[in-house]
């Protein structure tokens, strides 16, 4: 079985994933009680692959979210990892598709890819199969895009939408044709 790379990601409707200052004050919008599908998602994930932006805004969080599970963090700088997590996060500056051959090559059988700039080079690199949007029901005119320039067409396959009470609307696409990640 061929390594799976998935996006899970929440967007205002107007295509962004944070303020410009890197701020998502604005997600906590929600009812609190739903996770929108997040944790059954969580569980199906092997290793989290996370932007460096991504990872620094998570290390201001009052807690730790990811559990045990590994983190790659995608940096060419010298990450700075919490006491207690050496083991389980970890950096790298490889391609994407070289990124995902190691990991596969390691036995990862499915890894969450998140962050505005990384989720956009895996894309453009053809290494994501799926990805789940949960669209927040907010303008706010500027900030950090979910999407970017890609190179080329990128055409994808509706698998599913839910709308939730709270005006959330949540799809799921299929990549279609992404290019093949092969186990070494």
């Amino acid at each position: 079985m061929a390594i799976r790379a998935s996006v899970f990601i929440a967007a205002s409707l107007d295509g962004y994933i944070a303020r410009t200052d890197g701020g998502i004050d604005w997600l906590g919008s929600g009812d609190g009680a739903e996770d929108y599908g997040y944790s059954e998602f969580f569980d199906l994930v092997d290793v989290l692959v996370v932007g460096r932006n991504s990872y620094e805004k998570v290390l201001s969080f009052p807690e730790w979210p990811y559990g045990e599970k590994k983190v790659v963090v995608l940096t060419s700088r010298p990450l700075s990892v919490p006491a207690g997590r050496e083991g389980i996060i970890s950096s790298s500056a490889e391609a994407p598709e070289i990124l995902l051959n190691r990991l596969g090559a390691e036995g990862v059988k499915r890894v969450y890819v998140d962050g505005g700039v990384t989720i956009q080079r895996f894309l453009s690199a053809g290494a994501i199969d799926d990805l789940t949007i949960t669209w927040i029901p907010v303008l706010l005119g500027t900030g950090i895009p979910l999407f970017g320039p890609t190179g080329r067409d990128i055409f994808l396959r509706h698998v599913r939408t839910r709308a939730f009470p709270n005006g959330y609307v949540q799809s799921t696409y299929e990549v279609e044709s992404p290019v093949p990640v092969t186990q070494s």
